[in-house]
């Protein structure tokens, strides 16, 4: 069993422990001030949320693409999204833990991912998700009408690394390797790949290998970012009554937030320069079946820092999220009582957005 196991926040039953809901089987005890932290109630919370949604018969929203790279969304139930039912006393929810079947495909620093859950009579992972929790509007779009609204979506490094695994895994057999080298042809021979205006030279091509390949395996594609959002009145720090909702974004939809704008064949954003990671770490697994994405970050900065890969602001990530769904979310702020059980509301801590705004509204319990 991953870590050490404890049981907490099932559904049904008296409650006199701090808990979440769905959460039986977990690697954090609720118990514990620490574990509502604002790291910790950042990646807690939103899986709790996806169980009680699952609960209630409301599927998140998906967030894929197709054969044309065009995005588009359905639903997907919460055990198809996370490979098991979320309230099964077989599902182990394993925070902060490394996923395996992505170890093998990169070197150096091994990486946690936030949420990872396991079938626990055989300790098998079954996905591998970041989460980002994300307020409902941001700064970009909180003076607009509602159904102008949008979030800020921060990617860090870490989840880039994810995202090429998630390709590798679709290309880890010799012939599959050499049909990945075949979609990421075409690009012109770069000789200096840390000089900005030689990369941006070639960058067109660079983009469309890329999407060649997002373009063929868009039939294997897998949810990797779990986006929950909260929404609040105009940016005040009020929770709208609509409150809760949650988006799940496959690989290749997280791949396609990079392609936001062209290349001057001068420069380049944060946005031309993840590509330009993805493109290297892929040819890197071709050569070699694994990647150092630590080696290459560090050595392809582009004049940028790599805290983070890149941030969609709400103006532009609405684009892909816009739906009813984030119009209004489908879960009240009166519900969170259900989520947050035991009074595990006390234990937090006002040291972020979301936990601030629950700790200053007490009517909720």
């Amino acid at each position: 069993m991953p870590k050490s196991e404890v049981e907490t926040g099932h559904q049904g039953g008296s409650r006199t422990q701090p808990s979440l809901f769905g959460q039986k089987h977990s690697s954090r005890n609720y118990s514990d001030p620490y574990c509502w932290g604002k790291n910790q109630f950042n990646s807690s919370f939103p899986a709790s949320l996806v169980a009680y949604m699952f609960s209630k018969g409301v599927a998140p929203v998906y967030i894929k693409t197709n054969d044309k790279n065009e995005v588009g969304r359905e639903y997907i139930h919460a055990d198809k999204l996370l490979g098991i039912n979320p309230l099964d006393d077989n599902a182990f929810y394993n925070f902060e833990a490394g996923y395996t079947p992505f170890e093998k495909y990169y070197s150096g620093k091994r990486e946690s991912i936030d949420l990872v859950m396991v079938k626990r009579d055989e300790n098998v992972p079954l996905g591998g998700f970041e989460i980002k929790l994300t307020a409902l509007p941001d700064n970009t779009t909180k003076k607009l009408s509602d159904e102008n609204y949008g979030c800020e979506i921060v990617v860090r490094p870490p989840t880039i690394c994810f995202l090429v695994c998630s390709i590798c895994s679709n290309y880890d057999t010799d012939e599959l390797k050499f049909r990945l080298r075949k979609l990421l042809s075409g690009v012109p021979k770069v000789n200096h790949w840390e000089e900005i205006e030689e990369v941006a030279r070639v960058y067109d091509t660079i983009e469309q290998a890329v999407m060649n390949v997002a373009s063929d395996m868009s039939d294997k594609q897998r949810p990797l970012l779990i986006q929950p959002v909260w929404k609040t009145l105009g940016g005040k720090m009020v929770l709208a009554e609509d409150c809760l909702d949650v988006f799940a974004w496959s690989d290749l939809a997280v791949l396609q937030m990079c392609v936001q704008e062209p290349c001057d064949g001068r420069t380049l954003t944060r946005f031309h320069r993840t590509i330009v990671w993805v493109y290297k770490m892929l040819f890197e697994f071709i050569d070699y079946g694994i990647f150092d994405y630590m080696r290459i970050i560090k050595n392809h900065s582009y004049g940028y820092a790599n805290d983070k890969a890149f941030a969609l602001p709400g103006r532009k990530s609405r684009h892909f999220l816009s739906c009813p769904e984030l119009f209004h979310p489908r879960v009240s702020k009166y519900e969170i009582k259900n989520i947050i059980l035991g009074g595990g509301q006390d234990l937090l801590s006002p040291e972020r957005r979301l936990d601030a705004a629950i700790v200053n509204s007490p009517d909720l319990f």
